[in-house]
């Protein structure tokens, strides 16, 4: 027979009352969101189906454009926003872009055409410096309310909302340094790219800041495994015993890089990654990262959005969130011959 599950179970996985959880099974108001969502979690946890009384009258759609969900960090963006959405009662459309797919601008019209409420663009054109950006203009002509997540190029005029991507080169090379590295390289994505450009930018302040006798190495490439290996292939031969990579994926490419070459990751090479995602501790070394505050960066933009479709006035700024180095076992002394 199977085990009946109490509203005490509910209570007691939520971490709230059980007066709580009969309030949100019953439809009730007077709960916060917060709350209500614990309750929602613990009854999926617990393999309890929700009642129709649970169920929120849609307020509309949403649109969410992301890039291709191969690198691990866009579907936390999609995942941790797609809730945001429900629990607010909208639904989310999730549009994804890969290489000769849907376009962005193919994306924009249909999301028009089913009449969205709004739109969240994921490190879109909006950060590509060399890129058209008319097609944000034209959905806030439009009466279009939209946000966007990871980088604003200067022509883009929308509530943008970021990790502070210089901060998070800085404090990389922070850590190096005090580590005894002196030949620090970096390996980031083509520099058209906001997110890029600062990340350079961050690199350079801390090399002049610390090592001002020491050559700047930067490598471009695309931000993939591959591009990662090739990527460090090139640093080494410039020497570096240190590489400071702009995705976590050219940092696991990078790890494999230095196997091929013979090295041994951290004690002949260390290497810091960017965005840390679920699987990122599970690597072969548990990769040191900077960590993207994920969370508090899609909770501000979703937030910023409601707001402007509820009518309120929202400002054109991007707002930076300070990014947090996560040590963990890729990055270690500097080689006793360095």
């Amino acid at each position: 027979m199977a085990q009946r599950i109490t509203l005490s179970d509910i209570a007691d996985q939520a971490g709230v009352s059980t007066a709580t959880v009969s309030r949100v099974l019953n439809g009730k108001a007077n709960v916060a969101d917060v709350t209500r969502r614990q309750v929602l979690v613990a009854l999926d946890l617990l393999g309890y189906e929700r009642p129709e009384t649970v169920h929120q009258a849609s307020r509309g759609l949403v649109g969410l454009v992301v890039p291709e969900l191969s690198n691990p960090i866009f579907p936390m963006y999609a995942q941790e926003i797609e809730q945001l959405l429900a629990a607010s009662g909208h639904i989310p459309l999730l549009c994804t872009q890969t290489p000769g797919g849907t376009s962005e601008d193919e994306y924009i019209e249909m999301l028009v055409d089913r009449g969205v409420a709004g739109v969240i663009f994921v490190s879109g054109r909006h950060s590509d410096t060399t890129g058209d950006v008319s097609r944000y203009q034209r959905l806030r002509e439009r009466g279009m309310p939209l946000v966007t997540i990871n980088g604003n190029a200067p022509t883009i005029k929308a509530p943008g909302f970021t990790t502070d991507d210089r901060a998070a080169s800085r404090i990389a090379v922070e850590h190096l340094v005090s580590l005894g590295h002196r030949r620090i390289g970096l390996a980031t994505g083509p520099t058209r790219m906001v997110p890029a450009q600062r990340k350079r930018a961050g690199y350079q302040d801390a090399m002049r800041a610390h090592l001002p006798e020491e050559p700047l190495r930067v490598v471009e490439r695309l931000y993939t495994y591959e591009g990662g290996a090739s990527a460090v292939r090139a640093l080494l031969d410039r020497g570096c015993t240190a590489v400071v990579c702009g995705s976590d994926l050219i940092a696991l490419g990078a790890i494999q890089g230095a196997r091929a070459a013979g090295l041994q990751v951290p004690r002949d090479l260390s290497i810091i990654g960017y965005d840390d995602s679920p699987l990122i501790p599970m690597t072969d070394p548990p990769l040191t990262t900077v960590r993207q505050p994920v969370t508090a960066i899609s909770r501000a933009a979703v937030t910023s959005l409601l707001n402007a479709i509820a009518g309120e006035e929202v400002p054109d700024t991007e707002m930076l969130f300070l990014p947090d180095l996560i040590v963990r076992g890729s990055a270690g002394p500097a080689p006793a011959d360095c």
